[in-house]
């Protein structure tokens, strides 16, 4: 079986870096990346200035892209954003779903392309969106849409930090596989899917769980009479990682079992931060704001309707304890938040926000894999929107086994499912309830 990867919403590469780094034959052949609202594009330049010019490379908002002239793959990857997935009926029009969600489009790819195996990231929220209303609606949209097209599905939130890896960042990620593959079909030997959840599966190779669940529940995406009573109706508390099979949902929560090595954010700093631009000495009342805002809160408030409360917010280290990972990096790193990394320099112990350098490095990107031209601030931003490339090493390798298992499977083009896949278009804005 052959390993042709098309990457969605690819950054500056994460996935691509993550899996070539197996040097297993994985081989990108389309990818494409667009920033909403950026005249410059700086994260797709930075994957060109790596990956090198090419036809397949698009830089054009994925709404836009004729799917079906995406060429054939073997796996969609990609890391797609936290958004509403509701529908609704519009009429004689049919369904439709909020413009610009970009599920729709990962949905479309699949439909047109149907490739064996799919792996995407997402926000761990996902889980749980949009809410208290109705719990995990938006996770069971994604399950109820791959189940329409002939997948099985299975997902674990890591902190890639449980795992030795340098930086706290806690993710979703969701491996699905087509039905005529030969792992659907080790799948369903299984009588009970939490063995599935236990045993052999592309997260547990590098990255073992302790054979204990909790908070376990079961359930199914069956039972509605269309996509929009779906949408209207679905409710269900998914734990941390889980399994659909044929409709049939089981989730529990894990705990991580690793005892390896850890690299810290001690580990990754350089010797000397030279850029005197990050001393918070340099800037007058940097210090102070920064001890406030990591500090902890007891704050009077009042809201809209007149009702007095008090916010609170607990401290949190200030500056960032060397001897741990670091925490989760976000898109406004080195500006003034509560979020940002302070750091005491090695060389002169002065407190610092960290390199660009850094950043990279708690990514686990190759050294100055962002350096290709653009503006510091753009380097925080697209490392903030990045992924942990060792933790897609790490299910990649597991996704390695699994294919090695694989025979010569049908081409996508001669994949037919013969299950009904109700169509939601996207193309116009809608007044949903959310």
């Amino acid at each position: 079986m052959q390993k042709r990867v098309a990457e969605m919403f690819a950054g500056v590469g994460g996935f691509r870096v993550g899996l070539e780094s197996l040097n297993s034959g994985w081989d990108t052949v389309w990818a494409n990346q667009w920033e909403p609202g950026k005249k410059v594009q700086h994260a797709y330049d930075a994957y060109v200035a790596h990956f090198g010019e090419s036809k397949n490379h698009s830089n054009v908002d994925i709404n836009k892209v004729d799917k079906n002239t995406i060429p054939d793959m073997d796996m969609l990857v990609g890391g797609f954003p936290c958004q509403d997935y509701s529908v609704a009926n519009s009429g004689a029009t049919g369904i439709q779903g909020k413009k610009g969600v970009l599920w729709w489009d990962i949905r479309d790819v699949i439909q047109a392309k149907f490739p064996p195996f799919v792996f995407l990231e997402n926000v761990d929220r996902l889980l749980s969106s949009p809410g208290p209303r109705q719990r995990g609606r938006d996770f069971g949209m994604i399950l109820y849409t791959l189940q329409q097209l002939g997948y099985g599905v299975q997902w674990r939130v890591i902190n890639a930090a449980d795992y030795g890896f340098p930086q706290r960042r806690r993710r979703v990620f969701i491996f699905a596989y087509r039905k005529d593959t030969n792992y659907y079909g080790e799948v369903a030997k299984h009588k009970n899917l939490k063995d599935v959840v236990l045993g052999d599966n592309p997260f547990n190779k590098r990255m073992p769980i302790k054979q204990t669940l909790t908070e376990v529940h079961e359930g199914t995406i069956d039972g509605y009479d269309d996509i929009v009573d779906f949408s209207n109706e679905f409710s269900f508390k998914f734990a941390n990682t889980g399994v659909m099979h044929d409709s049939k949902i089981f989730t529990g929560k894990y705990q991580a079992d690793y005892s390896g090595k850890v690299i810290t954010l001690g580990d990754i700093m350089v010797d000397h931060a030279e850029d005197e631009s990050l001393y918070l000495d340099q800037h007058e009342g940097q210090l102070k704001k920064f001890e406030y805002l990591k500090g902890p809160k007891r704050i009077p408030r009042k809201s809209a309707s007149g009702h007095e409360y008090v916010y609170s917010e607990g401290g949190m280290a200030f500056p960032d304890v060397p001897e741990r990972p670091g925490r989760t990096m976000l898109t406004s790193e080195r500006s003034v938040n509560r979020s940002t990394h302070v750091v005491r320099d090695k060389g002169n112990g002065r407190l610092r926000m960290i390199t660009p350098l850094e950043a990279e490095r708690l990514n686990m990107f190759p050294d100055n894999w962002t350096d290709t031209g653009m503006p510091d601030r753009f380097r925080y931003f697209t490392m903030g929107n990045a992924l942990v490339v060792g933790v897609i090493k790490a299910i990649g390798d597991g996704i390695d086994d699994i294919i090695s298992k694989e025979g010569e499977l049908a081409d996508a083009n001669q994949f037919e499912w013969h299950g009904e896949i109700e169509p939601v278009e996207h193309t116009e804005p809608m007044d949903l309830d959310i």
